[in-house]
Formats: structure tokens, sequence, C-alpha cells
């Protein structure tokens, strides 16, 4: 991997690359030093889940009766 800061003088930047890269996809990134990186945000979900509400007292679960068939 190469890394390195320049200054242009102008509009055009030539550099020489490794012969080991010769062949090879590459990847090339221009941003200037005080710009800042866009970080990836996330969107927040609303949860749309409301929970009924039932009244549980003096249930009894039947666990032959739920296995029937």
């Amino acid at each position: 991997m190469i890394r390195t800061i320049v200054t242009p003088k102008d509009q055009t930047i030539s550099f020489d690359i490794p012969k080991k890269y010769i062949g090879k996809q590459i990847e090339i990134i221009a941003f200037s030093k005080d710009e800042e990186i866009a970080k990836e945000t996330s969107v927040q979900k609303k949860v749309s889940f409301n929970a009924l509400a039932m009244d549980t007292r003096n249930y009894k679960f039947n666990r032959d009766e739920a296995n029937e068939r």
C-alpha cells in the first residue's frame, strides 16, 4: 500500500506506481485533508409495536389441550 500527501500546483497530478501493481486493479482516492470524511449515519427506526393489554389473572394453561392434534 502506498499513501502520500501532496499539495498540487495545478489541476493535474501524475505519479508512478510500483511494478507489482501493474495488471492489478488499484483504487485511487483524492480528498482534501481539511475535508471531513462523511460517516455513515444509521437511521433510527421507530418502534411501532403496541402490546395488547390482556388481563391474565386467574388464567390456567392446559398443556394437554394445547398439544391436542
